[in-house]
């Protein structure tokens, strides 16, 4: 008996666990419905609204049908009415028929009163066929007219349908095409509230900002100015001479420098040097290229030896890499050369000479194979194969080469002109300058047209040459790739002709360095005074603005350590106390329903024993007053129970029957704990137990199912929340780069005007203390004179052959010289 009550509460779980897993499917698969649901209700109140419409003259018509019926019916219990009236007159008819044979003796009195019962029936019965006549036409009319009606509403509502279907598929489509498109627009709308409040605090603290910036500003140039007249009414009244005024003195001064020429100095050293590598790495393609044709054509030398002319050219083509890569190499160095810290300006770039040493050579390269060149293009003209079309490009190809040749002459010439001040200062002027960087353009776009010119001809040259039939595939293959190397060659030559073109305006304008006021070049000598003073300036202000190391005060160190682990130490004990408090919730919870079982079993027994009192009582009134114990026993069962448990308190029992020394023991399943006790009752005792048991099971799986759906409809509702939260995560972390963007760029126009109105402050405070200490040279100048006026006085009083008149030197003027370093 055990074992068979525990297969069938396996049997009962399995089941269980198999209803749950159903409900999570269904719940999985009406997931994406309830998405859907939202986007789709506006179709669907149309639909129901066209479907109510419909429906509505559907009822109409079927009222109008019922109708019809109706006086069918009338019509049809109104006909078998008249009928059955027609036999009763035909049967009167016969009987009345019947007397007047039977009574021809008798008088014409009754005989006149038969004709005229006759008579009447016969009018009656004719008005009957009338009517009756009228009736079945007019019941073939609604019957025609019904058919009509239903078949053109039949062929409506097919319509309908159609149409409804129709709709629906619209509606479909048109939910599945535009659910993303809202998706998008929402989240769309939200990075755009999201944004524009950001944006609105973000102007909020500009416009602050700024307000600041402007008071500031204006604090600054109040005092400014007030200075600057200040100064102004010392050196009017003070001052006797402006040192800049002659380029004698004024060279004396050290000149300032300028950084930002320096940066971009270098970033235009650093475009170029990679336009040349492009130019180096193109010219050694198509020398090399051009080294494997001669081997190649007119004659190949694996089959027969090459002309002595071609084997000289082929020699000096090999030769290339030694004078194209130090070209590289040369840019490079003078891009090395170029740092911020450095004063880059024609005279102190000595680099540059270097470089314009390598082009001149390899100039002289180009000359050099000039000669071979042509003549190597002339033994081609020669070749027996050679048509007269091949010939004009050879023709061609000459001209290009001389051209090419020569604007890289002429390159050479104008880049040892840019050389020149840095080996003499005098070499070239100033003013000159700009005319030799306009011309120094102007051969750069010739030298890309004529590359232009050469690539397009040996294009042609080489479409020609493959229609020769002695052409081979290694010579196909060369021509290629030359063509390749002369396309590389056209390009980097543009691009370097562009970037030249572009950055004119930098390379002619002035660079700034020099002392103030005077219009003399820079010497490298000034140079390297004022680099010196720069690096003083920069290592003296380093060395007084160097900050101070932040620390934490001692006392206030200790209060945060115990704060610290006063709090640990709290957080620890309370993590402790919530999982002891949840464990011992859990227990709680299952000896709370461990002994609601209890309870609910000890009920069930109480009334199982009231009700077995009860059937000993009767047993026993029933041996004490003679009725039999069995008729006792009947009515003791046929009563109902003394002590009648509630529904409600009947769930979730378990039925526990005592027997003499046996014990309980404890069967835990899926659903919960049970208590059963070995019994030996009767059947019905054993059935009453079961149902008891699959009463307690059901119940607890509806509420199991209950909880499943809550927490299901919970987890579902968290999920959209997430999803949503996610998107708006994503949306701020984008918003956020934005505005981290957008603050770097504030960050730096602020660093920047700082840097910009300390430069200013400290050019005017230099130019105020130099101010002073002129003064008081000035003031010491005076002194001196009225020294030796005094002096003159007192020798006046001397003869006159003892008077030596002494002026003072003119240069004792300039008692000193302040140099001014504008970092």
């Amino acid at each position: 008996m055990a074992a068979d009550l525990q297969a069938k509460y396996s049997k009962l779980a399995q089941e269980y666990s198999k209803l749950t897993c159903v409900q999570e499917v269904q719940l999985t698969l009406q997931s994406p419905l309830r998405a859907q649901n939202q986007v789709l209700k506006k179709g669907v109140v149309d639909e129901q609204a066209n479907s109510a419409s419909l429906k509505d003259q559907l009822k109409q018509r079927d009222q109008s049908l019922r109708k019809v019926e109706q006086e069918m019916d009338s019509l049809s219990f109104r006909n078998q009415q008249l009928a059955k009236r027609v036999e009763l007159l035909q049967e009167e008819l016969a009987t009345s028929e019947a007397k007047s044979k039977k009574g021809k003796t008798k008088g014409d009195s009754p005989s006149q009163q038969g004709l005229q019962t006759q008579s009447v029936f016969d009018e009656d019965l004719q008005k009957k066929i009338q009517e009756n006549e009228r009736l079945h036409i007019q019941f073939y009319e609604a019957g025609e007219q019904h058919r009509r009606q239903e078949g053109l509403m039949q062929a409506r509502l097919e319509e309908l349908e159609g149409q409804s279907a129709q709709h629906q598929a619209v509606v479909d489509g048109l939910s599945v095409k535009y659910v993303d498109a809202i998706e998008k627009l929402q989240s769309d709308k939200a990075r755009l509230e999201m944004k524009g409040q950001t944006l609105e605090r973000e102007s909020k603290e500009c416009r602050m900002r700024a307000e600041e910036c402007q008071q500031q500003l204006r604090r600054c140039q109040s005092e400014l100015s007030r200075q600057l007249k200040q100064s102004s009414s010392v050196i009017q009244e003070k001052v006797p001479f402006n040192d800049t005024e002659f380029s004698d003195y004024n060279s004396l001064n050290v000149p300032p420098h300028n950084r930002r020429h320096q940066l971009k100095a270098r970033d235009v050293a650093g475009q170029a040097l990679g336009f040349v590598q492009d130019l180096v790495a193109a010219l050694l393609n198509f020398h090399s290229y051009t080294e494997q044709r001669v081997h190649i054509y007119p004659r190949d030398s694996s089959i027969e030896p090459i002309s002595p002319l071609n084997q000289k050219f082929s020699h000096y083509l090999h030769e290339n890499a030694a004078y194209v890569r130090p070209l590289e190499e040369g840019l490079l160095q003078l891009h090395q050369s170029i740092t911020e810290d450095t004063v880059t300006v024609l005279e102190t770039v000595g680099k540059l000479k270097l470089f314009a040493d390598h082009f001149s050579a390899y100039s002289h390269f180009l000359q050099k194979i000039l000669p071979y060149q042509l003549k190597s293009l002339e033994e081609e003209c020669n070749a027996p194969l050679c048509t007269s079309a091949l010939t004009a490009k050879n023709r061609e190809l000459q001209c290009d080469v001389k051209c090419v040749t020569s604007q890289f002459d002429k390159l050479s010439n104008y880049i040892n002109l840019l050389a020149l001040p840095s080996v003499r200062q005098d070499a070239v002027p100033q003013t000159s300058m700009s005319a030799v960087f306009t011309q120094l353009a102007v051969c750069l776009h010739s030298l890309q047209d004529a590359v232009k010119d050469m690539s397009k001809h040996y294009s042609q040259k080489a479409g020609l040459e493959v229609e020769l039939p002695t052409i081979t595939e290694k010579l196909r293959t060369t021509t290629e790739c030359l063509l390749g190397s002369l396309v590389s060659l056209t390009n980097s030559t543009g691009k370097i002709a562009t970037f030249f073109s572009n950055n004119l305006d930098f390379f002619t304008s002035s660079t700034g360095y020099g002392p103030k006021g005077g219009a003399t070049a820079l010497d490298p000598l000034q140079a390297e005074s004022m680099l010196a003073y720069k690096k003083k300036a920069a290592s003296y202000l380093h060395a007084i603005k160097k900050p101070r190391p932040q620390s934490v005060p001692y006392k206030e160190a200790l209060c945060n350590r115990r704060v610290l682990t006063s709090s640990t130490e709290s957080r620890e004990g309370l993590t402790q106390q919530v999982h002891q408090s949840q464990e011992k919730i859990a227990r709680l919870e299952q000896e709370k329903e461990h002994w609601l079982l209890e309870a609910q079993l000890g009920k069930v027994r109480l009334e199982k024993e009231s009700q077995r009192i009860g059937e000993l009582e009767v047993q026993l009134a029933a041996l004490a007053g003679g009725t039999p114990a069995s008729a006792a026993l009947a009515a003791a069962v046929a009563a109902p129970p003394a002590d009648d448990a509630p529904a409600h308190d009947q769930e979730d029992m378990e039925v526990v029957q005592k027997g003499g020394g046996k014990e309980a023991t404890m069967s835990t399943s899926l659903v919960g704990m049970l208590s059963t006790t070995p019994s030996t009752e009767n059947v019905g005792d054993e059935e009453s137990r079961e149902q008891l048991i699959k009463d307690h099971y059901m119940t607890r799986v509806g509420e199991l199912t209950t909880q499943l759906q809550v927490s299901d409809s919970k987890a579902v509702h968290f999920h959209a929340e997430c999803r949503a939260l996610a998107k708006r995560l994503a949306l701020a972390e984008k918003s956020r780069e934005t505005l981290s963007e957008e603050v770097k760029v504030a960050n730096q126009n602020i660093t920047r005007l700082q840097d910009e109105l300390t430069t200013t402050k400290r050019s005017y405070e230099d130019q105020l203390s130099m101010m002073s200490d002129h003064l008081c040279s000035v003031n010491d100048t005076l002194s001196k004179q009225r020294e030796e006026i005094d002096t003159l006085k007192l020798g006046s009083k001397v003869p006159p052959h003892a008077r030596t008149r002494s002026l003072p030197d003119p240069m004792l003027r300039l008692a000193n010289v302040s140099f001014v370093c504008m970092y």
